[in-house]
């Protein structure tokens, strides 16, 4: 534990040009302490202690708003950043290396039971908001986008973006329209920007019938 703890702090130097010491990493980082906590629940959970890891896990979520389900399996060097709002899933696997945001959803859909929650793969980041749903996979070297929602399996070294989530990049090329991070696609705009155009064309007499949006 004590090896793991000092890779974890380590591991924020790498990822944080805020971080100043390992005293205050150590101190103040919720996201490091959720993970911390949540090692502790996982082994009372798979030795079926089921009440305690839950009471472990709830006590971390109090203090640091982030939930970890006890039964999910996490990776080394896992790291939350901010993680305020942070919910993930029972049957969630997380690999090595990866990073997750605030508001980000490891979860179901509701309509599974048994392995209900995503895999997620090596070196993978997902950005602030983003809710990958489902049991499915995520691959390795995979970047997802801010409020991005994937309900699908995503292959290794791709960018994902939108809702429902599509991936734009894929090892190292664009896929379809250009994408910038400070440009994420907004699907309700571009839909209301169509009906724009035909309502305009139809004003101009190039549209005559009635249209289907």
């Amino acid at each position: 534990m004590l090896g793991r703890i000092k890779d974890d702090v380590a591991m924020v130097f790498e990822q944080d040009p805020a971080a100043r010491s390992g005293l205050e990493v150590f101190l103040t980082y919720s996201g490091l302490h959720a993970v911390w906590w949540h090692l502790v629940a996982h082994w009372f959970f798979n030795r079926r202690l089921f009440f305690i890891s839950r009471v472990i896990s709830q006590v971390s979520r109090f203090f640091t708003g982030i939930e970890i389900h006890p039964g999910a399996t996490i990776g080394k060097r896992l790291f939350i950043d901010h993680g305020m709002g942070v919910v993930i899933g029972e049957t969630c696997t997380i690999g090595n290396n990866v990073t997750i945001y605030q508001g980000v959803t490891l979860g179901g859909t509701g309509k599974e039971r048994g392995k209900r929650h995503p895999d997620i793969g090596d070196n993978v980041l997902i950005a602030a908001g983003a809710k990958v749903l489902g049991n499915i996979q995520v691959g390795n070297n995979v970047n997802i986008g801010s409020n991005s929602v994937v309900l699908k399996n995503v292959p290794d070294c791709t960018t994902v973006v939108g809702i429902p989530g599509r991936i734009v990049r894929q090892d190292g090329r664009k896929v379809g329209k250009s994408f910038e991070h400070t440009d994420l696609p907004d699907p309700v705009f571009e839909k209301l920007k169509e009906l724009e155009r035909q309502i305009e064309a139809t004003r101009n007499g190039e549209i005559k019938d009635d249209y289907v949006i």
